[in-house]
């Protein structure tokens, strides 16, 4: 009895998120539910806003650091910051350690959108600034509010979901058609010819097939995001920090 009840408040986030998915519950404890995620809403808005325009990297939490694709991370994260972007990724390990490496050691802006799970996932150690989030779909939004393109490693359930969510934004016009990179060639085989089979039998239309570009080559890529997000859309100036408020510029230096 004393280890199950140790065990529900090692998982008390989590336990809360299940609770909340099981139906409609009382209209104080959707209130209440509304608050925490306001609240997670508003930290990540101050910790993150000044962080400038950044690309994110999505990719397999789970490639060693001596894995080719890990390595290929890397040399993203560093081309990147040679672009002038933040490099964003969700701040674990694997693909999203090697792209915050990159860009950490070549002296540009690298940042983490935390998720709090009982296994895999933890901050790695190549972070400026990390925001963590209980919540999923809170987590997801901030990924993609900074983002002014997607690069998409190998990956497995969340990599897909991420990179179909980017896809889905960008062609329902909920956001600007910034660019979407997908590397890792025959990792992707079967999905291209899926989405080449989706074009075929009209689910989604043969113009939508443009807005992900496969490659392998980290210089087409960056001429690609540079062409599609730079040159298009031009870099928003950084936010200025409002002292009495109680908010302070981004710096590498932390």
């Amino acid at each position: 009895m004393e280890m199950k009840k140790k065990s529900r408040i090692m998982i008390a986030g989590r336990e809360d998120e299940f609770y909340y998915l099981e139906g409609p519950k009382s209209r104080w404890r959707e209130f209440v539910f509304t608050l925490k995620v306001v609240r997670e809403f508003i930290t990540a808005f101050r910790r993150l806003h000044f962080v400038g325009p950044c690309i994110t990297v999505f990719g397999s939490a789970r490639f060693s650091a001596d894995h080719i694709y890990y390595k290929l991370s890397e040399e993203i994260g560093k081309s990147l910051t040679d672009i002038g972007f933040a490099v964003m990724t969700g701040g674990g390990p694997g693909i999203m350690e090697g792209a915050n490496k990159g860009a950490f050691e070549r002296k540009g802006i690298s940042v983490g959108a935390e998720i709090l799970l009982p296994h895999e996932q933890k901050p790695n150690p190549f972070l400026h600034a990390t925001a963590k989030f209980q919540y999923f779909f809170v987590r997801k939004f901030l990924l993609f509010k900074y983002s002014y393109g997607f690069i998409v490693l190998p990956g497995g359930f969340g990599t897909m979901d991420e990179l179909f969510e980017a896809l889905t934004l960008i062609q329902t016009k909920k956001i600007k058609d910034f660019p979407v990179v997908v590397m890792g060639t025959e990792f992707y085989r079967p999905l291209i010819a899926l989405l080449e089979h989706m074009s075929k039998e009209q689910t989604i239309d043969k113009s939508d097939l443009d807005l992900v570009l496969f490659t392998d080559s980290i210089p087409e890529a960056m001429e690609h995001i540079q062409k599609h997000s730079i040159e298009r859309f031009k870099l928003k100036k950084k936010s200025k920090a409002l002292s009495y408020l109680g908010e302070s510029s981004f710096s590498t230096e932390q």
